[in-house]
């Protein structure tokens, strides 16, 4: 069972969890605090990784790391390669052949994205300029209270996160100035997504000053920000609302960023809780959680799924266990893939857009997600492993698959099946308002998915 012993327990975490993580550089350093106080030791890249740890040196090897890890090697480990993370647990019995079970998900959310120069604004408004991030619901975006979210990278490298709270809004034009506005409400992406945060001269105002600011107030204990010294940045729109439980008998959840963030959250309070029991039996998988950035804007990145991050983590897991090429080789093909995502419930007012069999609700288990054009990466193995998990987990479970005529979109889960030759299956919590700045699950779905992936984590395939 997860450490949240409860749905209601889950859901309230889930929240708080959220509300951490306005951009995908803060959901990894909340995930990252959460993993130190879990006993996971965080690796740097760009260091020979220490001998008695996966991916240090190998057994034999000449130098100060001789005799170090190999089979009988076993700890809890995380690198975070900028908005992404990948976490892991190796049981003592790991060695050159041990698979990984993976659960795949993705920091980011759909959103707005701050542009160069970004301090505007006309007729007394100062306004910030945005661009379009993933595919947003425009239209859910107005008329709320909403922050700036993201890092500052100053130019002798150095990072810091900084996040506003509230400070931004789309304001809504009045239906009195468009009196056909309900007959169907366009926005120009340029024209109409210009957020107004205050008023006054923009040629006398400065954004990343007051960015820095934030920052400086967020970790009064560091230097303070200089905003000329800041040499770039990655800083997005996010919603402030914080989330709610509601509903007739209290049954559905509202946030933000759930879209992936109910996922990335599933995972790492299974891997906490997969580490902090002591269950890695011999002959165990090796336990990963893969959380990638820049899902929603088609995963080609550094941190993205298309890019080598999971793969240079299990090459030196692999490597530190004392595998040759071949070895490993045998490793990935005896490893699985969750790929976690959200998918969409049936959407009670628009029936005719789903698949008039097929009609996942909310509070009725975790999506397996299905696509004869391989948009999701389940096969039938996948899903018969799926559906054992979800049997001996007791935990029910729904099949998802689109209507013909309305495709659906895709996941982390055919690239990483593609990039690595991992037996993959997609699954995740369902939906409704995905892709808006405030989106609607039930209570029970996300804890569900984490008792699930407890226990995938611990399965070999």
């Amino acid at each position: 069972m997860p450490s949240h012993a409860t749905a209601a327990d889950h859901i309230q975490d889930l929240g708080a969890y959220v509300s951490a993580s306005p951009s995908s550089f803060h959901a990894v350093q909340e995930a990252a605090l959460r993993l130190d106080e879990a006993g996971f030791t965080g690796l740097d890249e760009l260091a020979a990784w220490p001998a008695g740890s996966p991916g240090g040196t190998r057994p034999g090897d000449a130098g100060p790391g001789a005799g170090g890890p190999g089979a009988g090697a076993a700890g809890r480990f995380y690198v975070v390669r900028d908005g992404a993370l990948i976490a892991w647990v190796t049981p003592e019995s790991a060695g050159p052949t041990t698979g990984f079970n993976i659960l795949g998900a993705h920091t980011d959310s759909p959103s707005f994205k701050l542009k160069p120069k970004p301090t505007t604004g006309k007729f007394g408004w100062l306004q910030a300029g945005v661009e379009v991030y993933g595919g947003p619901l425009l239209n859910s975006w107005l008329d709320r209270e909403l922050q700036l979210a993201g890092r500052l990278v100053m130019l002798d490298g150095t990072q810091c996160l900084t996040a506003t709270g509230p400070l931004l809004r789309f304001p809504q034009l009045a239906i009195h100035l468009d009196r056909a506005v309900n007959e169907g409400l366009a926005l120009d992406k340029q024209q109409h997504m210009n957020p107004v945060f205050g008023l006054g001269d923009p040629a006398g105002e400065d954004l990343l000053a007051l960015l820095a600011e934030r920052a400086t107030a967020a970790d009064p204990g560091s230097a303070p920000v200089d905003p000329s010294k800041i040499g770039g940045y990655d800083v997005v729109v996010a919603d402030t609302q914080p989330a709610a439980v509601f509903g007739a008998k209290g049954e559905f959840f509202a946030s933000g960023r759930l879209d992936n963030l109910s996922a990335t959250h599933a995972g790492l309070a299974a891997i906490i809780a997969h580490a902090e029991a002591g269950e890695q039996a011999d002959g165990g998988p090796i336990a990963v959680l893969a959380a990638f950035d820049h899902e929603e804007i088609g995963s080609n990145s550094r941190s993205g799924a298309c890019g080598p991050l999971l793969e240079d983590v299990l090459v030196r897991v692999s490597d530190g266990l004392g595998a040759s090429v071949s070895q490993r080789r045998q490793a990935l093909a005896a490893s699985f893939c969750v790929s976690a995502d959200a998918g969409h419930a049936v959407h009670p007012n628009y029936a005719e857009r789903h698949d008039p069999v097929n009609r996942p609700v909310l509070n009725g288990g975790p999506l397996l997600k299905i696509n004869a054009n391989q948009r999701y990466a389940t096969d039938a193995p996948g899903a018969a492993f799926w559906a054992r998990l979800c049997g001996e987990a007791d935990v029910p479970y729904q099949e998802f698959v689109s209507n013909n005529v309305m495709p659906c979109g895709s996941t982390i889960g055919p690239l990483t099946a593609t990039r690595l030759g991992i037996r993959t299956v997609d699954v995740g919590v369902p939906l409704l308002s995905m892709h808006s700045a405030r989106e609607l699950c039930g209570v029970e779905d996300p804890f569900r998915l984490a008792r699930v992936t407890e226990l995938f984590f611990r399965t070999a395939a």
